[in-house]
């Protein structure tokens, strides 16, 4: 009886401790196993070779007709009618308007009668001399009649040569009726209509005309950028182009146009108020794509960097006014180093001092790494992205 007195006592304590060791076994069989280590972060990295890379100025600039002439009236009176189409191409000596004729017609003729009236008396003034000439030898007419016969000769061959060019300025003026285009190009709308009065002395526009091919782009830049390009050509750290210069442009709207054009005039003159010099390129427009006034963006090709090294421009870092990068050394860790960068090109910053050709370079992925920290690096070109 008291053992079994006992046994009792003790059979509550036991449920208790069995009921424990089962949750301790349920709730370590729910945690997961330790794995070890956690792995090193992955990231990016572009390995940096030395290179020739161009080195590009991008300017603002507006296009402009090759050549482009104002038609103006030449002559007073009502204009009859338009002899072209808007906003096509015409060659040169195309009719453009047609001027009211009839009073230059009328003075043409006017001015044949008055050359014919002065050529007759040149023929009758020619004769007197033709025949004083052999009477004055034998002295029937006298020295001062064959001067004067002689005298009336000249002057009926300069009222001759008068009338000659009142008859050249008439035609001159008749022809002026008909408004020829004075070169080849798109021709504008018309700025008169049938019925218009227009001046030679107003010099009323009529039109304009532009040649659209070829065209030039014109474009300012800073004299002092063009001095420091100057003096970088002259150390070395440009070299010049060999061949033309090279412009490609951009268009208003984004779009890049497809022909390249070649800068051929860089003005010798600096403009006072804004310290400025012109540059012109020119394109040949072969489409027509470029139209004069347009805005543009011109990227033009300067020279290029003998042993340039570049970066992405997403792997520079900018922290108070420094520039750095981060590289993995050759054990793995993130290096940080402060660099000093040239222009951007392409999408990429030329770094001029502060990095070695063949350093790999973190590209993706330096926001979540510290220096000293072992990374995981891939090359760019393995993103599967």
């Amino acid at each position: 009886m008291p053992h079994q007195c006992q046994f009792r006592s003790y059979r509550p304590c036991l449920l208790a401790v069995a009921t424990v060791v089962l949750l301790a076994a349920f709730g370590c069989r729910d945690r997961p196993a330790p794995t070890g280590a956690v792995p090193p972060p992955s990231v990016l990295v572009e390995t940096v070779r030395s290179k020739p890379i161009p080195r590009v100025i991008e300017l603002p600039g507006r296009i402009e007709a090759i050549r482009s002439a104002e038609v103006r009236a030449r002559v007073d009176g009502i204009v009859e009618r338009r002899l072209y189409e808007e906003g096509t191409d015409v060659r040169a000596g195309a009719p453009l308007f047609l001027i009211d004729s009839r009073d230059y017609e009328a003075a043409l003729r006017q001015a044949q009668a008055a050359l014919t009236r002065a050529q007759a008396v040149q023929d009758n003034a020619a004769s007197e001399v033709a025949r004083f000439k052999p009477l004055v030898a034998r002295q029937v007419v006298s020295a001062q009649e064959y001067e004067a016969a002689l005298s009336a000769r000249q002057q009926a061959d300069a009222n001759v040569a008068d009338a000659r060019a009142a008859l050249t300025l008439a035609q001159l003026r008749l022809d002026r009726c008909t408004v020829r285009a004075p070169i080849a190009g798109r021709v504008g709308r018309a700025l008169v209509t049938e019925g218009a009065l227009v001046s030679a002395a107003g010099a009323t526009l009529l039109t304009q005309i532009n040649q659209l091919t070829p065209v030039n782009a014109v474009f300012t830049q800073s004299n002092v950028s063009l001095l420091e390009v100057r003096k970088q050509i002259a150390s070395g750290a440009l070299a010049a182009p060999t061949d033309r210069v090279q412009v490609w442009l951009t268009l208003s709207n984004g779009e890049e146009f497809k022909e390249p054009g070649v800068l051929d005039f860089t003005d010798l003159v600096v403009e006072p108020s804004t310290g400025t010099q012109i540059l012109r390129a020119r394109f040949n427009n072969a489409q027509r794509i470029l139209l004069p006034g347009q805005f543009v963006r011109g990227r033009i090709v300067i020279g290029t960097i003998p042993n340039g090294m570049a970066v992405p421009v997403r792997a520079v870092q900018f922290d108070n006014n420094a520039t750095s990068l981060s590289l993995v050394a050759d054990d793995g860790t993130v290096v940080r180093r402060n660099v000093v960068l040239g222009p951007q090109e392409e999408g990429q910053w030329v770094v001029k001092d502060g990095l070695e050709p063949g350093e790999r370079v973190i590209v993706d992925g330096w926001q979540r790494v510290q220096p000293g920290q072992r990374v995981d690096a891939h090359p760019v070109a393995a993103n599967p992205s």
